[in-house]
């Protein structure tokens, strides 16, 4: 059997775009800013994770230019090896003092962080219990450690503590969830899942990376929400939306850190961060710090647009975030609504299996600190209107 067969009858794609209803990667011709440019149109911009607006920042950008007349382009090597910078160190410096945490390590990417913490802590021998509706970078990093995997109904605490109780105590055990769920926008029970924690003597890791810049007083995530930091063992965070550029870090105890520094394959075999992206994350946390009306700004902006978007109609989920999910059932109504609606001058993005469910295909938004009243009203009224002309409301 020819491997590349699958290839030939995936056929799903031809038929979407010979419908005219395909809707990934878009051509986009400008910055992610509230309102972006698309084959030469406006559009309203109601699908970015650039919670906080500072990718298009005139300081996050000037710091990355910056960068590269100093250090140019990249470090053409492993941080392990030759592509550790100074900006580098003073990057997870400046991570560690706004998270509050005892060590830092950063990574080229987000998932990279997922993949090579999970893969290095957890082994053959230990388990990992996991909300059925984690991202893919947690499924894949403990999947790459070749640890056992119990998947628990989404925040159902019972069904968790039941998997728990028939999992040998003197296993390596770990509990590891999102903080913010990235396609329905609902936060875990982070108390429920420390008390858990606590009965079972399990570890607890928090994907923050919707949760980050966005939750708590200080901006320093889901943990800070709860009030609850000094519970979280480990903490992930991502660059790639509060922090306006692409890269992430894990935050923990300094002797976990420094072994997940020494055995992370996803880091130690992955060329270092650009230095104009580590400069721009400086830039970003200096203004998250300084600027914490941002933040007010986009909870304002999350708070109209779930009550309009209710008062419409819409089954919106539990979503308790910038991430405001619009729940329309089936995969084609979700691609021909999300190609309408660019027709109308809005920009959201079709979600389906298996980022989601099946029977749960969606129309993801979500909301930024610079969006404006105007742009907001503007969405609503032509999701109003391709709404009805889809039966969604």
């Amino acid at each position: 059997m020819d491997i590349f067969d699958k290839c030939d009858e995936y056929t799903l794609t031809r038929e979407l775009r010979a419908n005219d209803i395909y809707a990934y990667y878009r051509n986009i011709s400008s910055p992610q800013d509230p309102v972006v440019t698309m084959d030469g149109e406006k559009v309203i911009m109601l699908g970015s994770n650039n919670y906080l607006g500072l990718t298009n920042h005139p300081e996050v950008k000037e710091a990355a230019k910056a960068a590269v007349d100093k250090y140019g382009t990249g470090c053409a090597g492993s941080r392990l090896l030759n592509g550790t910078l100074d900006i580098h160190v003073e990057l997870e410096d400046a991570i560690k003092r706004f998270m509050n945490a005892e060590a830092v390590l950063t990574f080229s990417t987000g998932f990279q962080v997922n993949l090579g913490v999970i893969s290095c802590l957890l082994g053959r021998h230990d388990v990992a219990f996991l909300d059925n509706l984690n991202h893919a970078s947690i499924i894949d990093g403990v999947r790459l450690g070749f640890a056992k995997s119990f998947k628990f109904k989404h925040n159902d605490m019972a069904d968790l503590e039941a998997k728990l109780s028939r999992v040998d105590e003197n296993k390596g055990r770990m509990i590891i969830v999102d903080g913010v769920f990235s396609m329905e926008g609902d936060l875990c029970p982070l108390p429920e899942l420390v008390a858990l924690k606590k009965k079972y003597g399990t570890r607890l890791m928090v994907d923050d990376a919707h949760g980050l810049g966005v939750f708590g007083e200080n901006g320093r995530g889901t943990a800070e929400h709860f009030g609850l930091e000094s519970e979280v063992d480990l903490t992930m965070g991502t660059f790639s939306k509060s922090l306006a550029t692409v890269g992430g870090f894990i935050v923990g105890p300094k002797q976990v850190v420094e072994y997940i520094r020494h055995h992370a394959r996803a880091q130690i075999f992955s060329a270092a961060t650009p230095p104009p992206m580590a400069a721009a994350v400086i830039a970003a946390l200096k203004i998250i710090e300084r600027e914490p009306e941002r933040r007010k700004q986009l909870w304002e902006n999350t708070n109209y647009m779930k009550r309009e978007l209710v008062n419409l109609g819409f089954d919106t989920g539990d979503s308790d975030s910038p991430v405001i999910p619009i729940v329309v059932g089936d995969e084609e109504t979700a691609f021909t609504m999300a190609t309408r609606l660019q027709e109308e001058g809005v920009f959201a993005n079709a979600i389906v299996t298996p980022a989601v469910p099946p029977g749960q295909s969606m129309i993801r938004t979500s909301y930024m600190a610079t969006h404006n009243r105007s742009h907001l009203d503007q969405a609503l009224t032509a999701l109003k209107k391709v709404g009805r002309e889809m039966n969604v409301i």
